[in-house]
């Protein structure tokens, strides 16, 4: 029920804006650019639906924000540059579905869009032990040390104010720790005017589990 209301907060506004700029991209002509646009989306769209599947593998998630983040530099290519950097050897193992895609967004919307000139989103993957370990790092606005905590007490479940703001990351959180178990999650860090860096920490399973 949490991943599919976490669905449905995401999928409708950010689809509405995706369509409205493909329309401007052909009407002004630039019809390579809206093919690429409209493919991003289309992969951006199958990968969340995933056959139903609420668990899919890391290469699938990795094609997930790839296709998000291709269609928001479409639209804020003046402000935002992005980069990936996943270990392909974690490509096998298995992750809740929409794990880093709502801390993307959280990155570009908090983050990247309220600080002058442009930004940079990083999100990096790699095995450490028995554990995978994410990172999605921007140059954004960051926190004050007000917000960061606020924030860390909307992941703990202990601040029930402003519900919305903040839903995706904790609904996140709240995930892998139910998969996982309570020493995984998600942690941030962050510093006012220098961005924020949140780092994602699940067990490594591998796709075998799936079955």
């Amino acid at each position: 029920m949490e991943l599919a209301l976490l669905q449905s907060q995401i999928n409708p506004h950010f689809l509405y804006n995706t369509l409205d700029t493909i329309i401007w991209l052909v009407e002004t002509g630039k019809n390579e650019q809206a093919v690429e646009m409209v493919t991003s989306l289309s992969n951006f769209f199958r990968s969340s639906l995933s056959q139903g599947r609420d668990i899919i593998t890391l290469g699938e998630e990795e094609i997930h924000v790839r296709s998000y983040l291709e269609i928001q530099q479409f639209r804020y290519q003046d402000i935002l540059d992005y980069e990936i950097q996943m270990d392909e050897e974690i490509y096998g193992y298995i992750i809740p579905k929409l794990t880093l895609q709502p801390l993307v967004e959280n990155a570009l919307y908090h983050g990247i869009k309220n600080k002058r000139g442009k930004g940079k989103i990083l999100i990096t993957g790699k095995k450490q032990g028995d554990k995978i370990i994410f990172q999605v790092i921007d140059n954004g606005k960051g926190m004050t040390e007000e917000e960061l905590n606020s924030l860390r007490k909307k992941m703990a479940g202990t601040d029930t104010g402003d519900e919305a703001k903040g839903f995706g990351v904790s609904n996140v959180n709240q995930r892998i720790k139910y998969y996982y178990g309570g020493e995984y999650g998600v942690f941030f860090e962050s510093k006012e005017n220098e961005g924020t860096n949140a780092t994602i920490i699940i067990a490594a399973k591998n796709i075998q589990l799936l079955s």
